[in-house]
């Protein structure tokens, strides 16, 4: 697997992708404590500068811990196309009625009542650093290196990873 450290730039454009091609994350909170806290949340928008947005409960577990500690890890892998990304940052929760009304949905937010919701929030993560690892080629291909490797014995360079910071 080879390595590529990303510029700002490059990192961004690379983030906004893998976040828009896997969506759902797996979000750390209360970064320290054991056991882990960690959730699934659907990420509703990602900006050109790395910010994620998310809506959840305001009266969450995740919620609260963010209110106690900013510091987030959102961990997004699909193991079926081989990608994966590992981003930290910051989280703040925000119930300004026009994000809410942005990010809302009604036909996948139905736990919901609508964006007027009195327990609907929204999550605003600030990127800071990341790392990603993913393919070079489609994944049948890369499939196919990882077998050649295993018969032959010769390394495959088959993906890239690198790290990204914002």
């Amino acid at each position: 697997m080879s390595k590529e450290n990303l510029s700002a730039e490059e990192g961004k454009q690379k983030l906004k992708k893998l976040v828009k091609e896997i969506k759902v994350a797996m979000m750390v909170t209360a970064i320290g404590k054991k056991p882990l806290s960690v959730v699934p949340m659907f990420s509703k928008k990602v900006q050109d500068d790395g910010t994620i947005w998310f809506l959840s409960k305001a009266t969450s577990e995740h919620n609260e811990n963010i209110e106690t500690q900013d510091q987030v890890q959102l961990l997004y892998s699909d193991p079926s196309s081989m990608k994966f990304l590992s981003v930290y940052g910051t989280a703040e929760i925000t119930k300004d009625p026009e994000t809410l009304k942005d990010l809302y949905n009604p036909k996948i937010d139905a736990w919901f009542s609508g964006p007027d919701d009195p327990d609907l929030t929204a999550i605003k993560f600030t990127s800071t650093d990341a790392h990603y690892w993913s393919p070079k080629s489609n994944k049948y291909i890369s499939l196919l290196k990882m077998a050649s490797s295993a018969v032959t014995g010769e390394q495959k360079d088959i993906g890239e990873q690198g790290s990204i910071k914002l």
